[in-house]
């Protein structure tokens, strides 16, 4: 079936221009599986770190399995989490005006779902068509109705109209928070309750999410961003091009890669705070890198079908890689979900940006409740409210303040912005605002001048490995622009320059697109004999 609208079942929603107020303690239920050990002791862990009432922790028997079956979905999980509700008198449901029962009034926003719980609701399976002969393949997806008879979708996904009786269960559901720029605490949606999954491949990078958000957000999310442009389908491309807009306009410095491959094995990402990029299917590039890790508090989203495929291995697909990684957060989808209905990362990275928690993010750009999306984090997670330079100051984040507060004095005289950032670079001897001065001259096709400050801001980096990455932007601007040469002798002299680094596999991954090596011998025939 196609996706339905709320208004298609009569639910007339309109925002409240009610007193902002951002989500709380007071908003969320923690949901455990009481099965597991593990689940109730992160469920008290989370609940101790954000202060959240004991009595908001609520663990049902559930199965110790990551797939389950719409049935046990509606035992286990559904139907006691309705019962609870009803009892402790969080939510006023009675029917609406079709003689649906949904919830009128609630007191509970948020859903934080701790590991432990089911991940996945498994597709119901069809009885057999007679009219098909059951030893031929099933016939893919109609172009016209890919959701067609499809009920496969995320617990998560699925517990957002939990208050809801009735609903189809086939294909999804449009709402109307998506695209949201207030809160769900600001509107008037009491039959939709968010939610959000601590979750991953251990228990410890679990609790390790949860403190640093929470320590991330005495001072603010601060360092580099790195987009990685697919060149695959033009929604999502403009979608990273958005985000990297929405940088720019913020002084927050950003690696951009708009090469049709994704970035090359071990790349040298360092000071890592935000990652976009699609279209693998299972991590790659500076993740395979061992001694890669992100900021503390850090936003990586990799863009694919299955990239929440499953959480329990760090090595396959993306949202457990990334995790395990040093993340905080990222965004995924259990099942295929069409681009157009998986996270509009525009909208998430913008609705952050602004100063929003994780979780309303997060739904703001999801298009759909009853489908694939998952968001792994702490709910309450407000990775830039101190993005106008409030909050604790690092040392380590003082180049990174330095480049917000030159975007906010300067908005829109680039030129005299970068000659203030130079002088402090100078002043500050900071390599990091040198890169990121060189960043925006080569935006602007000023590419001699972004080369020189690229070898400028490698006199005061000491990191090799940051070192080595003002090569890759030099390397990276001529071969963009066709000077392959100058290109391929950048990276004979890096190979050179860090050959006993494991970065150096990047380079020969370029090296192998810009100046690919011979094929190999053919094999000679079996019965030859050999010249003398």
């Amino acid at each position: 079936m196609k996706f339905i609208s709320w208004c298609a079942l009569g639910f007339f929603a309109t925002i409240l221009h009610a007193q902002a107020r951002q989500l709380g303690a007071q908003d969320v239920v923690i949901l455990y599986n009481s099965s597991s050990e593990e689940s109730k002791e992160l469920a008290k862990f989370y609940s101790e770190a954000r202060k959240i009432p004991e009595e908001q922790l609520v663990g049902f028997n559930m199965p110790l399995a990551a797939d389950i079956s719409r049935a046990e979905y509606e035992k286990s999980i559904l139907s006691p989490l309705r019962d609870h509700f009803d009892e402790k008198n969080w939510w006023t449901r009675r029917p609406d005006s079709n003689g649906r029962m949904l919830p009128m009034k609630n007191k509970i926003r948020v859903i934080a779902i701790m590991r432990g719980v089911p991940l996945r609701i498994q597709p119901t399976p069809l009885p057999p068509d007679p009219n098909v002969n059951a030893n031929q393949p099933p016939a893919p997806p109609s172009p016209q109705d890919p959701f067609r008879g499809r009920d496969d979708a995320s617990v998560d996904s699925e517990l957002l109209t939990f208050g809801i009786d009735g609903l189809p269960t086939l294909g999804g559901l449009n709402h109307d928070f998506f695209k949201s720029e207030k809160s769900i605490t600001e509107t008037n949606f009491p039959f939709l309750v968010l939610t959000c999954r601590i979750d991953a491949a251990s228990l410890e990078t679990c609790k390790r999410m949860i403190r640093d958000a929470i320590e991330t957000e005495k001072s603010g999310l601060w360092g580099l961003s790195y987009i990685d442009v697919a060149n695959k389908f033009p929604e999502g491309d403009q979608w990273m091009e958005a985000n990297f807009r929405a940088n720019q306009s913020r002084g927050i410095p950003t690696v951009i890669d708009r090469f049709n491959e994704t970035l090359p094995n071990s790349y040298p990402m360092t000071s890592a705070a935000t990652y976009y990029g699609w279209y693998d299917w299972s991590v790659s590039g500076p993740f395979l890198n061992p001694m890669f890790k992100f900021r503390r508090g850090a936003i990586a989203v990799h863009l694919h079908s299955f990239s929440a495929e499953q959480l329990s291995d760090s090595q396959k697909n993306w949202c457990a890689p990334l995790l395990e990684r040093g993340a905080a957060c990222t965004v995924g989808n259990v099942y295929e979900p069409y681009l157009h209905m998986s996270h509009h990362l525009s909208i998430l990275h913008q609705r952050l940006l602004d100063g929003h928690t994780f979780v309303d993010a997060a739904w703001m750009s999801m298009p759909a409740t009853s489908w694939q999306g998952i968001a792994l984090g702490d709910p309450l997670y407000r990775p830039f409210a101190h993005l106008r330079g409030t909050g604790e100051v690092l040392d380590a984040d003082r180049p990174y303040r330095a480049l917000r507060a030159a975007s906010l004095q300067w908005p829109a005289d680039q030129s005299k912005r970068l000659k203030e950032l130079d002088r402090a670079a100078d002043r500050m001897k900071s390599g990091e605002i040198r890169e990121a001065v060189g960043l925006a001259q080569a935006q602007s096709g000023h590419f001699a001048e972004a080369t020189q400050t690229f070898l400028a801001a490698k006199v005061d980096l000491v990191s090799p490995t940051e070192k080595m990455r003002q090569d890759f932007h030099t390397i990276a601007m001529n071969r963009a622009n066709g000077r392959n040469q100058l290109a391929i002798r950048g990276l004979h002299d890096a190979a050179m320059r860090y050959a006993n680094m494991p970065e150096a596999a990047a380079v020969k991954a370029w090296l192998d697109i810009l100046e690919p090596p011979p094929p190999p011998p053919a094999a000679a025939p079996a019965n030859s004999q050999p010249t003398h």
